[in-house]
């Protein structure tokens, strides 16, 4: 059962070339949280409650590019420069301060690049649901996952994407929720909310972006030669890895321990699939404060 957040404040920080806007909501240590696709950062409304209540100052940014987060047009959105536009928002943010980061999805996947290449910003991480890159990379071609993770190759294409996500009232969202959470699990209401932000203008095509530049070496931007170059570092940030017991890439994130040098964890939740933070969002409430009270 999710809990809605009742109020949080709207801030905006620019950084490092993105205007950034923010939820945020409390008091005390930082913590950022970070969200994936297809979503936005109201998809952790119950843990911006239950981390506000506990004594810690929560900010969730919209990702870059997804509205209101605004960057240029035709600006890099590889993996690298992900990394360098958050980097700037945790500058901008912390005051010199380590923050704790928790990420999901994209938000795990910027998040293993962060504590690679600069752990210096980072106190403590949980990254959910998207197993560490030297994982990913070892399975690309698994037919098993090349099917959990079809969403990656489809976007590939130009176009055709954009249209199919659009059709039938974004039909294809309500199928990525349905294939990637618990059998029986229902989130309407906050699913209307994301396609509610995905239709704005400009906003799909710049979440596909992220997808394409996976692939296309072209698509890096050559300005971070040098960060790009850390983001494969062993991560000796204290790190908490979860997965939904019902996803697939669970199987995936139990091999990845090898690629962490400091304190490591790993945790599947019950019950739980992709989102596992909505799905059994108590329980993972639960998990991360405790997580805190260790870490601050």
């Amino acid at each position: 059962m999710n809990s809605q957040t009742t109020s949080f404040q709207r801030i905006s920080i620019s950084a490092n070339g993105v205007d950034f806007v923010c939820l945020a909501k409390g008091n005390g240590p930082l913590v950022l949280l970070v969200h994936g696709f297809p979503d936005i950062p109201q998809s952790w409304s119950a843990q911006i409650d239950a981390l506000s209540r506990h004594g810690y100052r929560v900010v969730a940014p919209y990702l870059p590019g997804y509205l209101p987060s605004r960057i240029d047009h035709g600006a890099h959105l590889d993996k690298a420069s992900l990394v360098h536009y958050l980097a700037g928002l945790i500058e901008q943010i912390s005051s010199g301060e380590k923050l704790h980061y928790i990420g999901q999805d994209w938000g795990a996947i910027i998040g293993y690049g962060l504590c690679a290449a600069q752990p210096e910003l980072i106190a403590s991480a949980v990254l959910m649901a998207v197993p560490h890159p030297a994982i990913v990379n070892k399975y690309l071609l698994s037919p098993r996952h090349i099917h959990r993770s079809f969403h990656w190759w489809f976007f590939q294409k130009r176009d055709l994407p954009e249209e199919a996500l659009l059709a039938d009232d974004m039909a294809f969202i309500d199928y990525l929720w349905s294939y990637w959470t618990s059998e029986g699990y229902r989130d309407d209401e906050h699913i209307r909310l994301v396609k509610q932000h995905l239709k704005q203008p400009g906003v799909l095509s710049t979440t596909l972006a992220y997808y394409r530049a996976m692939f296309d070496l072209d698509l890096a931007d050559p300005a971070l030669t040098t960060l790009r170059s850390t983001l494969s570092n062993h991560i000796g940030v204290p790190t908490l890895a979860m997965c939904g017991a019902d996803d697939l890439r669970a199987e995936l994130m139990r091999e990845q321990e090898n690629y962490f040098v400091g304190e490591y964890q790993y945790v599947e939740v019950p019950k739980a699939g992709h989102f596992l933070h909505r799905e059994q969002s108590d329980q993972v409430n639960k998990i991360l404060i405790e997580w805190l009270k260790q870490k601050f």
